[in-house]
């Protein structure tokens, strides 16, 4: 198998504290990477070393197969978390300037510039000046600006933050567009949602350390068993059911989780008696219980909702 990155063992530390400790990952070319942990968990910590911001104190990172990022460097993509476009800059031009920096001809950059504004709704706004672009529209261009040079390593650092459904919509369609195209996509994220419609793999980190890594499939089978509810009546129904060890009650729909050996037909026939049953499908748990469960609960459902 062909890997786009590589961590060996890799070691940062702020004085004191250790931002990421003993961290060895292996990413797979063409597949989308989600990078999941609370606020401080080292995800940010990580993209840096990647991108050569910053170095490890200790390891090894390959990308796209080199040690020096001064071989690669053209070849990657990188949208960082504090986003900002030059607000005087038309949306075409700030577009062939990043392309320009990364190797493109001036040419070239122009004309991919325009087209890339086109395809993805942006082309009436292609000779006006980003200042007059809302957030959402500003992300997107920032996005396209990433992608100018075709990078064949995609880089995200919480692409979704701040947008509306519309425009996430748009971007995990242009994330979706890199993948087919075969690229390698890494985004750091703290929504749940984005990470299982979208992702391959999921790496969790917390404290430093490396918790889940792997298939998102595979991440999903290894925890406990669970039925979703879309249910009326009373919440306080649904304590103290017969095998179910936890639920995670939203108000009219709720998870349920079930001990080995729990029949979900016993279950269903207990809920019918308690409140009125809409929904009943067993399946795996969600991402965002997964979250909850390997970081735990307080801290991580604080990091969740600020997300």
């Amino acid at each position: 198998m062909e890997y786009a990155l590589t961590l060996e063992h890799v070691t940062k530390r702020f004085g004191a504290h250790c931002a990421v400790d003993d961290l060895s990952l292996a990413i797979p070319t063409g597949s989308i990477y989600g990078f999941l942990g609370p606020n401080g968990a080292g995800k940010t910590t990580t993209i840096r070393m990647v991108t050569n911001i910053i170095q490890p104190d200790q390891g090894e990172i390959r990308v796209l197969g080199e040690k020096s990022s001064e071989l690669t460097k053209d070849r990657l993509g990188y949208l960082p978390e504090e986003k900002g476009l030059y607000k005087k800059m038309k949306c075409a031009e700030i577009l062939a300037y990043f392309g320009m920096l990364k190797g493109m001809d001036a040419r070239a950059a122009k004309a991919k510039s325009y087209e890339l504004l086109e395809r993805y709704g942006l082309g009436e706004w292609s000779d006006k000046r980003t200042e007059a672009l809302s957030k959402g529209m500003g992300q997107k261009v920032q996005m396209l600006a990433t992608l100018m040079h075709d990078p064949q390593l995609l880089i995200l650092d919480e692409p979704f933050s701040g947008l509306d459904p519309v425009n996430v919509e748009i971007l995990r369609d242009l994330i979706l567009d890199q993948r087919r195209a075969g690229r390698t996509v890494i985004f750091s994220t703290h929504g749940m949602e984005q990470a299982e419609q979208l992702c391959d793999f999921i790496f969790l980190i917390n404290g430093g350390k490396k918790v889940i890594d792997g298939p998102l499939s595979e991440v999903r089978r290894s925890a406990e068993q669970a039925v979703m509810l879309d249910y009326d009546g009373d919440s306080a129904a649904l304590q103290g059911l017969p095998g179910v060890r936890r639920v995670n009650d939203s108000g009219k729909t709720a998870e349920l989780f079930l001990a080995p050996g729990t029949d979900p037909q016993v279950l269903l026939r207990e809920l019918i008696e308690r409140v009125r049953v809409r929904r009943f499908d067993q399946r795996e748990p969600s991402l965002h219980e997964v979250f909850v469960r390997a970081v735990g609960g307080r801290q991580a459902a604080r990091d969740l909702s600020h997300g």
